[in-house]
């Protein structure tokens, strides 16, 4: 943000930070948006099959690999992986743009990831997943931890060495808690079992507990299912010897997954598959597909290469909706917290609705707050390169006018996440999701009041107009 000679302050617009377009703005106006809303779309239809094909099964054979629960893996990898490109955003801001640009989005995006994803997940996903107790508690902990931690980070505007360093070192506090993440639910299970309800049902429950969704030979005897009170992280092999890649439900190892290339027999998919075959091709060309037995062992190129394939595509959404959002004559402010913030947090969502109907509950709820408290992360890292090794005379100026609001309702969101889950019995259906949408317009609906200053004070307008 910068000030204008009377004292209010102005954002710059957040075309300024894409390539122009290919259309002027009066050929937009006369039709030329159509294509922009079509190129919108698809980029959706290739981030869904980049998430389906090729990160999520990539994510199972890591999870498997390491004996990781959905939730510990929906933490780490998953978050990691979709929230790249607010990683790359946040580089962006602080190397190339100079400007705000990264905690603006990773801040403006943190409501739409709580709220707005478990609305999606709640109300496209047909199955009802159960959800634990720990798991959601572990991860709004960290997440409320690291965003205090921002915030009194950029409340003097500046950003030190060290303290850029305490992001990352919160961190690395929350990926060893995950490393022991069984061991401290057992303890827990054990010492608040009496006195909590949802620990008591958590135990109760652990018989029928399993990790993956892939183990489900309802018919003969089961391999003993490993609950996650009875596992280690590192799990014994055998028991992972049936394991598949069970977001697509095969038992077998051995058995080769269907060419990618296999029409679709319903007739709306066939459309689809049409449609996109041009993506699917080129997907294919360019990331191997760890489903099949040749590829099996690049799970790990599988999941980076995805990963950059899913932050080029939100490159391309963002810069489209951005233009499509200016066009329209939307206001810069309202863009940000609503299309941009959305748009940068496409890959979230298709990847939490994907496992979400697969009935894994906890996984989705923990990549949507696992991948808030990475994105603070996306931070620390950028701020740190160039604080300790670039600019090292002096500290990153920030503007965190505005941002304490922010801040507030992210807190508040996670309370009313953690109250709306516990209240709806531990379980992701319609009723959660509808309850989390209803959330997320009033939540959206206060922040854009707040940004075109007609509550608080905060008058704000595009610079230059």
């Amino acid at each position: 943000p910068q000030f204008s000679e009377n004292g209010t302050r102005c954002v710059l617009s957040s075309s300024s930070e894409f390539p122009e377009g290919f259309f002027t703005p009066q050929e937009r106006k006369d039709g030329g948006i159509v294509i922009y809303f079509i190129i919108i779309l698809y980029m959706f239809l290739a981030v869904s099959i980049v998430c389906d094909d090729y990160f999520l099964p990539s994510l199972e054979i890591i999870s498997e690999c390491l004996g990781l629960s959905q939730d510990v893996a929906g933490a780490t990898f998953m978050a990691a992986g979709s929230s790249a490109p607010e990683l790359v955003t946040a580089f962006l801001g602080a190397f190339v743009t100079k400007g705000d640009i990264g905690v603006s989005t990773i801040l403006g995006s943190a409501i739409y990831n709580l709220l707005g994803i478990s609305a999606a997940c709640g109300l496209f996903s047909s199955v009802v997943s159960r959800l634990s107790c720990w798991p959601l508690f572990r991860d709004c902990l960290a997440y409320t931890i690291s965003t205090a931690a921002v915030l009194a980070m950029i409340s003097d505007n500046r950003i030190y060495w060290y303290e850029s360093a305490s992001l990352l070192l919160i961190y690395g506090c929350y990926i060893l808690v995950l490393c022991f993440d069984i061991k401290i639910n057992q303890y827990l299970m054990k010492k608040f079992s009496p006195c909590c309800t949802c620990f008591t049902k958590a135990m109760e429950e652990n018989a029928e507990q399993q990790p993956l969704v892939g183990w489900r030979d309802e018919s003969g005897p089961l391999i003993r299912q490993q609950s996650r009170t009875d596992s280690g992280i590192f799990q014994d092999e055998l028991d992972y010897s049936q394991l598949s890649t069970s977001l697509h439900g095969l038992d077998e190892i051995s058995a080769d997954h269907p060419n990618v290339f296999t029409m679709p027999e319903a007739d709306m998919k066939r459309i689809l598959w049409v449609l996109s075959l041009p993506i699917i091709t080129l997907l294919y060309l360019t990331i191997p597909d760890c489903r099949r037995q040749f590829w099996r062992n690049w799970f790990m190129v599988t999941f980076l290469i995805s990963a950059a394939w899913i932050s080029a595509i939100t490159y391309v959404l963002v810069w489209m909706v951005t233009i499509a959002g200016e066009t329209l004559g939307i206001p810069e402010s309202v863009m940000g917290l609503t299309l941009l913030a959305a748009g940068t947090s496409v890959p979230d969502t298709v990847a939490s609705v994907l496992v979400a109907r697969k009935g894994n509950g906890d996984m989705a709820m923990s990549n949507i707050v696992g991948s808030n408290v990475f994105d603070m992360l996306c931070l620390g890292i950028p701020w740190f390169i160039k604080t300790a090794f670039i600019n090292t005379s002096g500290p990153i100026e920030v503007n965190s006018s505005g941002l304490t609001y922010t801040a507030i309702s992210l807190i508040c969101s996670v309370g009313f996440i953690f109250l709306a889950v516990h209240l709806n019995g531990w379980k992701i259906d319609k009723k959660l999701g509808t309850i989390c949408l209803v959330l997320y317009l009033v939540f959206t609906v206060l922040s854009i009041l707040y940004e075109l200053g007609i509550i608080g004070n905060n008058p704000t307008r595009v610079c230059g107009n």
